[in-house]
């Protein structure tokens, strides 16, 4: 008791006290010590292979939780190249982007700016930091933000960080245009408006009806703004994403995208305009204050780019639909509740926390690793298992996840819940 009593007069034990009596954290603690076999959270990689194998929890399995869509992480130019920009830069840049950049940082913005056929790209140390840096800076307090409901999460992050400066901000149903034309409407008269949305929703693998929402945001003086994040280097010809291939150009929309999951190096950009750049240098908090990506990156970024504009390029993005394709055909032999599959993202509805977890062991336990996703990242009860194909998955790995998931899916998926996965 006088333990306790000190412990209490400690003002880091009281605020680790009253964390761990908040609601998710209990929620999550409860699930970490209800099934400590299932939780399959927050795992430790003990060691890499060829061909997407991995050994967790002293098992090798196969890994079908990667966005490393393309394999990239693997290539022989790619570490070269990181190797390169050791020998040439060292690790870190030294300061914040606001004082100086090494010259790879401006020829990776160059380079990316070509390959996407943008007008300009600005490079933040992260897809959330992007979010986090851009959203707020664009706005001003006479102007509006309408947000997806089912945007990343850091897009809901970044639109918090714009409301408490004043910005307008309100949510739309997912991929509604009705909802969406709604909530402009409300907002007005504005000055200017931004609708964010992602361009592959990253639970479902679902894309956003983007020529209607450039539609209503053109009658709407708004712009949109896509998180491509999950598309980017995967999606459309030669993997510029799902804005070009779908638009034909970025004439009103600004371009998030990721250069850690299909391009396999390190940060995030902005595609915009030379004026929006040049104001996000100023108005960005992570840009004027934060550290940039390490040099070594620039350079593999640069590399990435070259081998998607190679003759490699369109060959790496065929092996991964191949291997989609083949997914999408053998599961839904199977019989298997799916959503996604135009990108590398593919979801299996399953039902409640319980089902999922335990679905995501007995894959597991047969030598496949899957990422079993629940409450908060999706609605409550309606878990999923987010399966994420590879260029480098062989065939034999792929119907042999699918026989898995199958007999797992069968013992104790939940048939109500099965249009749950629509929702992402």
């Amino acid at each position: 008791m006088i333990l306790k009593a000190r412990e209490m007069d400690n003002p880091l034990s009281h605020l680790s006290t009253n964390l761990m009596q908040s609601t998710l954290v209990r929620y999550y603690h409860r699930l970490v010590h209800q099934y400590p076999d299932l939780h399959m959270k927050d795992l430790v990689q003990e060691e890499t292979g060829p061909e997407r194998q991995i050994r967790l929890q002293g098992r090798w399995v196969t890994n079908f939780g990667s966005d490393s869509f393309l394999g990239l992480d693997q290539h022989p130019a790619v570490l070269e190249a990181l190797q390169r920009g050791i020998r040439n830069w060292g690790s870190h840049n030294g300061c914040s982007r606001a004082f100086s950049s090494v010259e790879a940082n401006e020829r990776a913005e160059n380079r990316l700016a070509e390959w996407l056929r943008a007008p300009a790209v600005l490079i933040f140390p992260s897809v959330t930091l992007t979010n986090l840096g851009a959203l707020p800076a664009l706005l001003t307090r006479h102007d509006a933000l309408v947000v997806d409901q089912y945007a990343h999460h850091c897009i809901h992050q970044g639109m918090k960080i714009a409301k408490a400066q004043g910005i307008q901000t309100a949510i739309f149903s997912h991929n509604d245009p009705d909802s969406l034309e709604l909530t402009l409407n409300k907002f007005r008269p504005y000055r200017n408006a931004i609708i964010a949305i992602d361009g592959v929703y990253s639970m479902s693998g679902m894309t956003p009806p983007l020529v209607e929402f450039q539609r209503i945001a053109r009658q709407n003086r708004a712009c949109l703004y896509v998180d491509d994040a999950h598309g980017t280097g995967v999606m459309g010809e030669r993997g510029r994403g799902t804005v070009y291939d779908t638009l034909g150009n970025y004439d009103n929309t600004l371009v998030v995208g990721s250069l850690s999951k299909g391009l396999s190096c390190f940060g995030g950009f902005i595609a915009c305009t030379p004026e929006i750049k040049f104001a996000l240098k100023v108005r960005s908090g992570p840009m004027v204050f934060g550290g940039p990506v390490p040099p070594p990156y620039l350079e593999a970024i640069c590399e990435v780019v070259d081998l998607l504009e190679s003759d490699e390029g369109p060959a790496l993005l065929q092996r991964l639909r191949l291997n989609l394709e083949l997914f999408l055909q053998e599961a839904a032999r199977a019989g298997l509740t799916i959503a996604g599959g135009l990108g590398a993202i593919v979801a299996i509805a399953v039902g409640d926390e319980d089902a999922t977890l335990l679905a995501g062991k007995m894959l597991f336990e047969q030598g496949y690793y899957v990422q079993s996703v629940i409450f908060p990242a999706v609605p409550h009860r309606h878990g999923i298992l987010r399966v994420q194909i590879n260029a480098i998955h062989q065939a034999e790995q792929i119907r042999g996840l699918v026989k898995a998931l199958s007999q797992a899916c069968s013992q104790v998926a939940s048939p109500e819940l099965a249009q749950a996965v629509s929702l992402s």
